[in-house]
């Protein structure tokens, strides 16, 4: 049993590697040819059906790229796709959505405060929404909106905002924004996998046969890959998200993930904008930062509703103030009670094996140790206990808030 535990941890550990390997390589790539094909210029001596070229200097070299508008003339020998590592990143993704989230569905995935689900029906969801949210994205574009890209990138973010609040219904915050996420990402590879790439066989297939190519191909491919360029960052954020539980633990965590799509765009506005040569709209950073600081109030600004803002940092040598708080009996209970069935030394919950992150909250030292971190996951977030699995209630959530701001005032008067 231990084994295979070792096993499964290494396991996902290099799954996650891989994932995260294969999408830095998608994502340069991607956002080199956006910004390659942003740049290029006109010139007098370009080749028949050439729309413009970019010369660039990199590692001692000089690089001359040239764009057909179309196709060139005659097809060359060498051809390089770029496609492998669209598909390794999804295919990388999903392998760690199943053996993280499927195979720890009862505690990763569901929430039993929000709906009570088997492991078979909440996996049923996950991937069945996958699914139907590529139709329904493909289904948009084919229609009379593919002519009418802003509208129907307006109606894109639509259904990410319902998506957003329809996974916090039903799985743990920490899964919802992950599945936000993984709802994206699917439509980006499907865009490469059904559209992109089959459209780019069609135009090879039509120069090898002394055809000319038919120029809606490559317009149809165009539409998807700017899609693709302005949700990249918006995916990234949502995948880092499970290691900050204020942004996926709290009240508001579908608002905080609709509002990151918003500075996704404003982002890859900017750049797009720089690498077209139409100027750096600086106010697109400004208005980045207002929505950013947006999100940080909203993720914690349920709790401060009832309870006067206080210093949130405990120092080591301060540790002395924890155990004799006047809240420390009870917060103990709570976390004895609720935590250390897997933060112990000998964990004694199912399927955990070592106690997670390393933490341990089995005694008072502990506890007082990891007294900001019990803070922020437990009181200010409800990221622990994981879909609160072993029922933490909001008394002891206002508890553990209690406790920890009261021991900072004793800390302050102290000094």
């Amino acid at each position: 049993m231990y084994d295979l535990a070792v096993f499964t941890d290494w396991l996902a550990f290099a799954v996650r590697w891989l994932h995260v390997i294969t999408a830095m390589a998608w994502i340069g790539a991607s956002f080199y040819f956006i910004a390659l094909d942003l740049m290029l210029k006109p010139a007098d001596d370009l080749p028949e059906g050439a729309t413009g070229e970019e010369w660039e200097v990199h590692g001692g070299g000089f690089y001359n790229t040239v764009k057909y508008n179309v196709a060139p003339a005659r097809l060359p020998e060498h051809l390089t796709w770029h496609k492998w590592q669209s598909y390794w990143t999804w295919l990388s993704g999903a392998a760690l959505l199943m053996l993280v989230y499927w195979g720890g569905a009862e505690m990763f995935l569901i929430d039993y405060d929000k709906i009570e689900l088997s492991a078979f029906q909440a996996i049923l969801i996950s991937g069945g929404s996958l699914a139907i949210g590529w139709v329904l994205y493909d289904f948009l574009c084919k229609s009379p909106l593919g002519d009418r890209p802003t509208l129907l990138m307006l109606l894109l973010f639509v259904i990410l905002v319902v998506m957003a609040w329809g996974y916090n219904q039903v799985f743990t915050g920490r899964a919802a924004l992950l599945h936000l996420g993984a709802f994206t990402a699917t439509i980006m590879t499907a865009n490469v996998f059904f559209i992109i790439m089959p459209n780019q066989r069609i135009v090879v297939k039509d120069l090898k046969e002394g055809r000319v190519p038919d120029a809606k191909y490559g317009k149809i491919a165009k539409l998807r890959s700017t899609h693709n360029n302005y949700l990249t960052l918006p995916v990234i954020f949502l995948m880092l998200s499970n290691h900050y539980p204020l942004s996926f633990a709290t009240d508001y965590s579908w608002i905080i993930a609709s509002l990151v799509f918003l500075l996704g765009v404003l982002i890859r506005h900017y750049f797009n904008s720089m690498h077209s040569g139409k100027g750096r709209p600086h106010w697109t950073w400004g208005a980045s930062a207002v929505i950013f600081v947006i999100i940080m109030w909203l993720s914690s600004a349920p709790m401060f509703r009832d309870y006067d803002w206080q210093a949130e940092v405990v120092v080591p040598d301060a540790l002395e103030y924890v155990t004799a708080s006047a809240d420390f009996d009870d917060v103990r209970n709570t976390v004895l009670g609720r935590c250390s069935m897997c933060h112990n030394a000998e964990p004694v919950w199912p399927g955990v094996n070592w106690p997670p992150r390393d933490v341990r909250l089995d005694d008072d030292a502990q506890i007082a140790l990891n007294a900001r971190s019990i803070y922020l996951h437990s009181g200010l977030s409800n990221a622990m206990p994981p879909g609160n699995i072993t029922g933490m209630t909001d008394e002891e959530r206002i508890q553990i808030i209690r406790w920890y701001r009261g021991l900072n005032r004793d800390i302050a008067a102290a000094d």
